[in-house]
């Protein structure tokens, strides 16, 4: 393993790496015993190298297929355009043949050439349809997709520049559910996705992403092709990704879109049974406070056992599948997927309520706050560590792998959430530069599983300083105080900009933007006031720009160099109070007796000052600050918690300190030679 790993990376003009090696050679042995395994590589480490090699050389040696599994778009890219295609190319005279790869999603990512030629269903679930300038703008955006049609010889829609809305896409597209079929359909034999998935079928390395994973689990039906391994990057985002591909949701206008698409297939004494429902189910809804709903009122129940009856009535008035010209079929097909998904959805809100509280499996709540958003019931699984232990871990070898995966030092977190056993109480951080192994469980008739740490490449005592301003009060419900603005303007002004801001909220992102315009001469970009891409590309081209965002910006911001040398965080991201999923899931770990804010609220939070705190360091020459202005990540007893799950930064409360070390890596950044690469002469934080 160690010899072709050299290959791939001499190859691919790399350098060896210990955590690299470490990680492959654990993936080999992974692979050889079955036992499935969990590795938090940090930044620097190369982890796509690190499963990538074992995993292309099982499946070229076993002539297997390996499933690669990511949470994001970029890592697809980078995997697919990049890595993938040099690795066969470095691998193929060691191996004896060419490694072969694939990109497979989700049917409603590609072009469907069937709703292209026959049409799009008229539904009224789109308010902007009544704005003629909207109208005018999906028209231009619908025959700019005929016209890509033409030229596409994938039909994924990531491969369109620039996008199109998901309006737009929809008139393209179909589901899984209303697809006709490859054999009924009349452009079956070029049907892009069917193409899609004959090509990941043939190939060695699959790419994939954890919605279509969570699918292929969930469906009676098999999505990805047959494979004895499964490697999970990213696997940070799994629980939330399997979780959103398992949350339904049910609206009014869902019911009346079905009613439209049931046309002239039946009765219209039945369709109207159905439109009825629809009308009685959005005015009681309009009467449900947001939030989570702990009881059924009976309001609720009368409408959604009409909404479920009637949806039932149209199913049965539109029978068994029979021979019909392609476009009757489809027409068929259309009605029937939505009046399923309206039924089943009806059916499974209802059955949420049937056991007691501590009993259900799922948590339903009202959302369609703020307005405009229209009202809606969604439903979602309480937990799906019985569905990941029984339809991935039971079923196949799997890894799993990110630069954050040992919160408060442990795996056992995560693992619980995973469906896989703890191994043991949580453990003390392991040493920079070492990695730690846990043993498997001695029950045999568990998952085993095994947890390495391979650390980073990176100095952290040395790059980086943590800064928490304990100083400061406990942040409020108010928006920032005036002492977090007049820290957070002091640190950007030490720093130059060079900064990137990480709010709880959008309100509080705008709040910063606003103030710090008005005190300080460096640009500040504010996420929403352009594409979150261009402000990443702009914020990394003006060396001392700020950039200032939420959620997306924590864990989807890749700028090395002097560009960022300082990372703000307004307060620990724990989930909010009235968060009907979070709040259902910390209740239900204290009725077993357990401790629920540790083990939602506090891992939640974990997981993103981690995520967060990883955009400082992108590059070994990399140097900054990371800074929490919220004081109870030094005071509050959960803090050593959240510290335990950050990288081992060096770290201060002294505010002078941390000034001081600012402006000496703003002045170094200012003096390098303009010919110099962004990053190379950032000058590390004084101790």
């Amino acid at each position: 393993m160690r010899e072709l790993l050299g290959t791939a990376v001499e190859g691919l003009g790399g350098t060896e790496r210990t955590g690299q090696i470490e990680m492959a050679e654990a993936v080999s042995n992974a692979i050889r015993t079955g036992q499935h395994l969990a590795v938090q590589a940090g930044t620097g480490t190369g982890k796509s190298l690190g499963y990538l090699v074992p995993a292309i050389r099982h499946a070229v040696e076993r002539e297997a297929t390996v499933v690669v599994s990511t949470a994001t778009i970029a890592l697809q890219r980078q995997l697919v355009d990049r890595d993938l295609p040099r690795l066969a190319t470095t691998l193929r005279s060691t191996l004896g043949r060419t490694p072969t790869f694939a990109i497979l999603k989700g049917r409603r990512n590609y072009l469907c050439l069937h709703r292209l030629d026959t049409g799009a269903p008229e539904e009224p679930d789109d308010q902007s349809l009544f704005d003629p300038f909207a109208v005018s703008a999906l028209g231009k955006q619908v025959r700019r997709l005929h016209e890509w049609a033409e030229q596409t010889s994938t039909g994924d829609r990531d491969e369109l520049v620039p996008g199109v809305t998901e309006l737009a896409w929809r008139q393209v597209s179909v589901s899984a559910k209303e697809c006709l079929g490859a054999t009924r359909c009349p452009v079956g034999n070029d049907c892009f996705a069917e193409l899609a998935r004959a090509e990941a079928g043939r190939a060695d390395i699959v790419v994939t992403n954890h919605a279509l994973l969570a699918i292929d689990a969930l469906q009676e039906y098999q999505v990805l092709p047959e494979h004895d391994l499964v490697v999970i990057d990213e696997a940070h985002d799994l629980v939330d990704r399997v979780t959103s591909a398992a949350t339904a949701e049910l609206t009014s206008t869902m019911v009346t879109a079905a009613v439209r698409r049931c046309g002239r297939l039946i009765d219209q004494a039945i369709t109207d049974q159905l439109a009825e429902s629809a009308e009685g189910f959005g005015l009681v809804l309009d009467e449900v406070p947001a939030g989570r709903m702990d009881a059924l009122d009976q309001p609720v129940e009368g409408a959604l056992r009409a909404v479920r009856d009637a949806a039932h009535a149209c199913i049965t008035a539109i029978g068994p599948e029979r021979r019909q010209e392609a476009e009757d079929a489809s027409r068929r097909k259309l009605a029937l997927a939505l009046l399923d998904e309206v039924h089943d959805t009806a059916v499974r809100l209802l059955d949420a309520f049937d056991a007691d509280t501590s009993q259900r499996y799922d948590v339903v709540w009202r959302s369609g706050e703020p307005a405009p958003r229209l009202p809606a019931l969604r439903v979602a699984p309480l937990s799906v560590s019985g569905l990941l232990r029984e339809r991935l871990f039971a079923q196949r070898t799997t890894v799993l792998t990110s630069a954050t995966l040992a919160l408060g030092g442990s795996f056992d977190v995560l693992a619980r959430q995973w469906g896989l056993p703890p191994t043991s109480p949580a453990e003390p951080r392991p040493p920079e530069g070492t990695a730690t192994a846990k043993a498997p469980p001695s029950d045999q008739s568990v998952p085993q599983w095994t947890g390495i740490d391979v650390g980073s490449p990176f100095d952290h005592g040395r790059s980086a300083i943590l800064y928490v301003a304990r100083q400061l009060p406990p942040p409020g419900r108010d928006g920032l105080p005036e002492s977090y603005l007049d820290e957070l303007a002091s640190l950007v002004e030490a720093a130059r900009g060079r900064t990137l801001g990480l709010f709880s909220s959008m309100r509080a992102a705008k709040q910063a933007t606003e103030a710090l315009r008005d005190r300080l001469s460096y640009p500040v970009l504010c996420q929403g006031d352009d594409a979150t891409g261009l402000l990443v590309r702009q914020f990394a081209d003006e060396q001392t720009s700020c950039l200032f965002g939420t959620l997306s910006l924590w864990q989807g911001v890749d700028v090395p160099g002097s560009a960022l040398q300082l990372v703000v965080m307004d307060r620990i991201p724990f989930p909010r109070p009235d968060d009907p999923l979070a709040s259902a899931r910390q209740r239900a770990v204290e009725a077993r007796g357990g401790n629920g804010f540790l083990t939602v609220a506090a891992t939640h939070a974990a997981l993103l000052l981690a995520q967060g705190a990883g955009r400082l360091l992108r590059s070994s020459t990399d140097r900054g600050v990371v800074a929490v202005l919220d004081p109870r990540l030094a005071t509050a007893r959960y803090g050593s918690f959240l510290r335990a799950s950050l990288p081992p930064f060096w770290e201060t409360t002294d505010p002078d300190v941390v000034r001081g070390a600012l402006r000496r890596l703003a002045d170094a950044a200012a003096s390098a030679k303009p010919e110099a690469p962004s990053g190379s002469a950032n000058a590390g934080p004084s101790k």
